[in-house]
């Protein structure tokens, strides 16, 4: 009886179609035969190998986000960081040199002052708001120059046409953090850019729930070196994780510009507080690079930060922040749940920009004169 169990003949019709995406969940994949087996190469994708290397679940979520960003080749990784080291580990070797903004996404930073660094790979910072800064950091051992827009944390918004220009001039290979866009807000691509990464564990995924990555491009030649490196290292993401993306990402465009627009509206309040000396969010005129977001953007995420005026203490800031009712205190951004954290920059900047406290918040699906009536109770215990 176990035996005819496991190879039971019956094969259900063809022929079945439905909205959702049907889960394939494979580690071994069955091939008709030795000569199907031996014609099939994973690194060329000519059909399905292993179940690391895809099933079509997987695929269609890459083809999905390959289309969102506005490229043609994608593989997914279990994370937004596992994106970021996957570029560099597939296009950097002992020897070259990694640039990245100064208000770079902090693990990323690290990664390349450790495990970088340990493999022979050097490593630059440089003002992603002055073109002039990354021109003179690039050298002849350059070869990957990472963008974010905006920066994490302090959201400064970089003129990324001209600092591609800068990258294209010395022929080196720019990367951008796209995690913010969510391919939604601006494609990456069209301003000249070479490799497109996201946190699909952000917008994509809406629920915070799921961990995944994905690194895009447009050219042929950096798709199969990052695609036979992700092949090598052995990443590869769930099928029921990869369901679930599928699942939201019919609704990521609504989600994203409901959160847009509540991000504006209660930054814009923010802004009027006097406990808050600076607010800060690509949209909301007068902060820093404002005018290059107007230039390349068409919608903005629900993501901003605040500086709480420096006469206030640590100790004030966070009462204020346990005070608020409907934010999550915790990492990670672009859920149902709104969120906020407090960060130093003085231990996370060589030069920090702002004096004061900077509390960024992530604002999710709630009213927003519900979120508005929690900050200001939450504010009057900052006096």
């Amino acid at each position: 009886m176990t035996t005819k169990l496991i190879h039971h003949p019956y094969r259900p019709p063809a022929g079945f179609d439905a909205p959702q995406v049907g889960v394939h969940k494979a580690s071994t994949v069955l091939f008709p035969d030795v000569a199907a087996m031996r014609a099939r190469d994973w690194r060329h994708r000519n059909g399905y190998t292993y179940g690391l290397h895809g099933t079509p679940t997987t695929f269609t979520l890459e083809e999905r986000i390959a289309t969102l960003e506005g490229g043609t080749h994608c593989v997914l990784v279990p994370s937004g960081l596992a994106a970021i080291a996957l570029v560099n580990m597939a296009l950097l070797k002992t020897g070259d040199e990694l640039l990245l903004p100064d208000n770079v996404y902090g693990p990323s930073r690290e990664l390349a002052r450790r495990e970088m660094a340990a493999w022979g790979i050097t490593h630059k910072l440089y003002d992603p708001m002055d073109p002039a800064s990354l021109a003179a950091a690039i050298g002849p051992a350059t070869k990957l120059v990472w963008l974010e827009a905006p920066g994490s944390v302090t959201m400064e918004f970089p003129d990324l046409p001209a600092l591609v220009a800068v990258c294209r001039e010395r022929g080196v290979t720019t990367a951008l953090d796209n995690t913010w866009g969510a391919g939604l807000a601006f494609c990456g691509f069209d301003l000249g850019i070479d490799v497109v990464m996201q946190a699909l564990t952000k917008y994509p995924s809406g629920g915070g729930d799921v961990l995944m990555g994905s690194v895009v491009t447009r050219d042929a030649e950096l798709a199969d070196r990052i695609h036979m490196t992700h092949g090598r290292l052995g990443y590869g993401v769930g099928a029921n994780d990869a369901e679930a993306m599928l699942r939201s990402l019919p609704s990521l465009s609504l989600r994203y510009h409901a959160a847009d627009a509540a991000g504006r509206e209660l930054a814009a309040w923010c802004a009027t507080r006097p406990e808050f000396t600076r607010v800060l969010h690509p949209a909301l005129a007068g902060a820093p690079g404002h005018e290059h977001w107007k230039t390349s953007c068409r919608a903005a995420a629900g993501l901003f930060s605040v500086v709480v005026a420096p006469r206030f203490t640590s100790a004030q800031v966070d009462r204020f922040i346990d005070a608020l009712q409907l934010f999550g205190i915790g990492y990670s951004w672009a859920g149902p749940m709104s969120l906020v954290v407090p960060y130093d920059l003085k231990q996370m900047r060589a030069r920090p920009a702002y004096d004061g406290t900077v509390v960024r918040f992530s604002i999710g699906l709630e009213e927003v004169a519900d979120l508005k009536a929690d900050l200001e109770q939450a504010i009057a215990l900052l006096g």
